[in-house]
């Protein structure tokens, strides 16, 4: 199994009174409660935080994008990944990733994952999600209507960017350029960067991914014990389609505590996790479901996003009860956030990945507003004392969706950087 180290960057430090005073942390949160002095160091501690992970050897480190936000201070994941990619050696890069509806023209995606693949040598992950509601209706102005056809369109020109020999035309109906001829090109051109596809539950996404052969991830909030029915209806849709089971056609996002006992990790976690979902999930119904977002197949189907779930968490509606967990017992109880000593918490990673079969899992061991010293105790815990006794999991099945990186002989060489270590 591949245990992957994950990044929202969220706002350290919104008010107590957040909830009460403020309709949304998302799109219109007002202004006045950014610090950029108290960002800088944020954004130094959260990339220190993605340097640690890497020396303690995690698979993989990954980082997202949003806008207009304090969820997630990462308007440009390519920017944290273009640093990371000199800062590391045999990590993979996972950008889950750029919203492709977004850039025009697309091709500067093309681009500048091209330009990671290289600085690093070979070792991106693409990921190409269609983007919140949030970010790319209201945060962007894009048409919710068209944001698939955009996306769906983007997506072609991106991968015919990288795959096709000479300069080309494209004339679709979002993108007309007479010439595409990108350089860079990516050093992984067998035929293109493995492409992960990060969704919330679409049926069309479902489909998508098994046509194109890439992994699918559920990005999950609330844990597996919420993810459990939509990773099976996953499971159910690739045994229509003919696919195979493979663990490695799929992701998974789970919050973990680890500490030396589970007395310990509430005492670390339970602060934070409050903060999370407390403050960095209230996002105001307006923006959740705009109408042409969601497909007819997925709400026929039932499904509903993270976002339209924490939105409905944070009203008055029918599912309000179904996603209120706010305390930690509450957060614990439901799955949320797996938290105990080293031998619950794997046991309970064993649980997770081969109920969901998944063998990509991504970890959030940062959330909230948890310190720097909390986050790579967190981290080098889970690294010596968790990693080693489930990374047998899946050993007989193929992971065809990982980098295939230059030899490290080949690679330049890269200058011993030491991540800052919090202070104890």
């Amino acid at each position: 199994m591949k245990l992957m180290w994950f990044h929202l960057m969220p706002y350290t430090e919104l008010p107590d009174d957040f909830n009460t005073k403020h309709p949304s942390v998302w799109v219109d949160i007002h202004s006045s409660l950014f610090d950029p002095r108290r960002a800088h160091h944020m954004y130094n501690d959260f990339m220190d935080e993605l340097e640690f992970a890497a020396e303690c050897g995690f698979d993989a480190i990954c980082v997202n994008e949003h806008h207009s936000n304090g969820y997630g201070l990462m308007p440009s994941p390519n920017l944290i990944a273009s640093s990371l990619a000199r800062r590391t050696t045999d990590t993979a890069l996972c950008v889950m990733g750029n919203s492709l509806a977004l850039y025009n023209p697309p091709t500067r995606v093309a681009e500048e994952f091209a330009m990671i693949d290289c600085i690093s040598g070979g070792r991106l992950i693409a990921g190409f999600p269609v983007g919140s509601p949030m970010d790319t209706c209201f945060a962007y102005g894009q048409n919710p209507s068209l944001l698939r056809e955009r996306y769906y369109e983007a997506h072609d020109l991106v991968k015919k960017a990288w795959t096709e020999k000479d300069t080309f035309a494209f004339s679709g109906r979002f993108n007309q350029q007479r010439y595409v001829n990108i350089w860079p090109r990516p050093i992984q051109n067998d035929p293109h960067p493995p492409i992960w596809i990060p969704g919330g539950g679409s049926v069309e996404t479902w489909r998508w991914c098994a046509e194109m052969d890439y992994v699918y991830c559920y990005l999950s909030y609330y844990g597996y014990k919420a993810g459990l029915s939509t990773m099976q209806g996953f499971w159910r849709e690739m045994e229509k389609l003919g696919k195979d089971r493979n663990p490695y056609r799929a992701g998974f996002l789970q919050f973990v505590g680890v500490a030396e006992s589970r007395e310990q990790a509430l005492e670390l976690y339970t602060e934070p996790a409050e903060y999370f979902y407390g403050r960095c999930l209230h996002v105001d119904a307006r923006f959740a479901m705009p109408p042409g977002y969601t497909t007819e197949a997925t709400q026929r189907a039932g499904i509903q996003g993270m976002v339209a779930q924490a939105a409905n968490a944070a009203g008055a509606g029918a599912d309000k009860k179904k996603y209120r967990a706010r305390t930690m017992k509450e957060i614990v109880d439901d799955g949320y956030v797996i938290i105990g000593s080293p031998d619950e918490v794997v046991e309970q990673i064993r649980h997770v990945a081969t109920t969901l079969n998944v063998g990509h899992l991504m970890l959030l061991l940062q959330y909230g507003n948890m310190s720097k010293q909390v986050t790579q105790h967190n981290t080098r815990l889970f690294a010596e004392k968790v990693m080693p006794r489930v990374k047998d999991l899946f050993s007989e099945w193929e992971d065809r969706w990982w980098p295939k990186p230059m030899d490290r002989g080949q690679r330049a060489a890269v200058p011993a950087f030491q991540p800052r270590l919090a202070a104890e």
